[in-house]
């Protein structure tokens, strides 16, 4: 397999993997293409490689900043904005199971708490809706406070609490 072929099969199952993320698939594909890239790359170069609009591009990296997966570099004498990511698979993990429990795990668990924290009217309904719901909320809880632990970890968090869990 050639550079150019095996560079694009990278960015296309990125790009497919990006919605296990919770992400879409140009956002993936942006950040697969600065992953790979040996420099930071301007929109323009980002447009032309992937073959998106300026628009698609400029609101995904505009996305990926605000997950702090991508960031600008400044270099001097350009007047073009350039990008980059995070080169560290480990950290790049730990930055979106961050994201992910931000944006996802605790709505959810202020949803349960709100809900488990209703009236007790006595009636059997209302006492399973309390009941199933506290029971989630407490799972959510853990789950939370595992990712929690797990994102906290510096070097080596995932080996390390998978090493931990197995123990």
């Amino acid at each position: 397999m050639e550079y150019q072929e095996a560079k694009d099969k990278f960015i296309s199952t990125w790009g497919s993997l990006g919605t296990l993320w919770g992400i879409n698939k140009a956002m993936a594909q942006i950040q697969a293409l600065l992953f790979i890239s040996t420099k930071p790359l301007s929109m323009e170069d980002i447009m032309a490689d992937l073959k998106i609009s300026r628009g698609n591009t400029s609101m995904n990296l505009r996305q990926l900043m605000d997950w702090g997966i991508v960031t600008k570099v400044l270099i001097a004498g350009e007047r073009k904005e350039f990008f980059t990511t995070e080169k560290d698979v480990q950290e790049l993990a730990r930055i979106v199971a961050k994201e992910r429990s931000r944006r996802e795990i605790k709505p959810v668990i202020k949803v349960l708490q709100d809900v488990s924290t209703i009236t007790d009217d006595g009636t059997a309904k209302t006492k399973e809706l309390i009941k199933q719901t506290k029971a989630l909320k407490e799972l959510t809880d853990d789950l939370d406070t595992l990712m929690n632990k797990l994102v906290n970890q510096k070097q080596n968090w995932l080996t390390k609490s998978v090493f931990k869990l197995i123990k």
